[in-house]
């Protein structure tokens, strides 16, 4: 079997919070938009629900790919703040979709949770344990932030982004190369008892263009692949800095990179797929194609990808 997306959709809270917003932390939105290329972010209310921008997201994917909820068996949602202690936000989100008891769980692997859920997914379908899965990246990365803290408050953002991956005849193999290092756990991470996120920034940085340039370079070389055969690469937008950085390390042109950090800041385990939403609004995910992904988040984990799409809407 060769597996392919073939719907993509996303979610955003109402709210949006301009940089203007951090100016009492001694920071402008020009520091911010040079440091970060980051204008503005989303963030969902104090007592909203991930589970409804979840939710949104796969419904919105569905639609696009064509397709009823009773088509799907398999939900994996990539997460790091959900909604409850436990049950996580899959089985929720299964349920409220009208799914017919499908296997629902959600994953955590931080800001590379996306990249970490496309692989298991495609697994599942290789293997004939699935006719297709429906992978979602949900954060809500302002509960788990800390106002006050110049060097992450303005970096984060909430949101949801799907993907529904099939069987797609003809579709170019995907391949994917994961990893993780928790000797950096001190670099980035969130303790039980402050309950917020800590970075070094400079530390993540370095490790981050590193291992997402490594990790890509691999996944070419296993499939005999160069940049020159994909049509779109759509790293964790994290950074401007950081995305730029790894597109000039592994040889990518400008031109067929994409970047929306600008309009929604670090999403998490959700920058990939509201990336690709945005995308294929913008027209730079016609008809059929090869995707490249790469991501890097705490743990520290990273992991970069390539899959085909197949979209009947764009």
């Amino acid at each position: 079997m060769t597996v392919a997306i073939v719907g993509i959709g996303a979610a955003l809270p109402e709210r949006t919070v301009p940089n203007s917003h951090f100016t009492h932390l001694d920071t402008s939105d020009e520091w911010i938009t040079r440091r970060t290329g980051i204008k503005e972010r989303r963030f969902l209310p104090e007592d909203g629900h991930l589970a409804d921008l979840a939710l949104a997201a796969c419904r919105d994917a569905l639609r696009r790919a064509g397709r009823e909820p009773g088509d799907v068996r398999h939900v994996v949602v990539a997460t790091t703040t959900p909604d409850r202690v436990t049950p996580g936000l899959a089985v929720e989100v299964a349920a409220r979709l009208g799914l017919p008891h499908p296997a629902a769980f959600d994953l955590h692997a931080a800001c590379a949770g996306f990249v970490y859920a496309l692989d298991h997914a495609t697994a599942l379908i290789e293997s004939g344990r699935a006719e297709s899965v429906l992978v979602c990246g949900a954060e809500a990365l302002t509960r788990i932030t800390d106002r006050d803290d110049r060097s992450t408050a303005v970096l984060l953002g909430d949101g949801a982004g799907a993907v529904l991956l099939t069987d797609v005849p003809g579709a170019p193999a995907p391949r994917f190369v994961l990893g993780s290092d928790g000797e950096q756990i001190p670099s980035l991470y969130a303790d039980r008892h402050d309950r917020v996120l800590r970075m070094d920034g400079r530390e993540i940085f370095v490790h981050a263009v590193a291992r997402m340039s490594e990790a890509t370079r691999e996944v070419l070389e296993r499939q005999g692949l160069t940049s020159d055969d994909l049509d779109l690469f759509v790293p964790h937008q994290a950074n401007a800095r950081i995305i730029h950085a790894v597109a000039k390390e592994i040889g990518f042109p400008e031109e067929r990179l994409f970047l929306n950090v600008h309009r929604v800041a670090n999403t998490s385990s959700a920058s990939i797929p509201i990336a690709l939403a945005h995308a294929r609004e913008a027209g730079r995910m016609n008809g059929s194609g090869l995707l490249g992904v790469a991501a890097f988040g705490a743990g520290i984990t990273w992991g970069a990808g390539v899959v085909g799409w197949h979209l009947e809407d764009a």
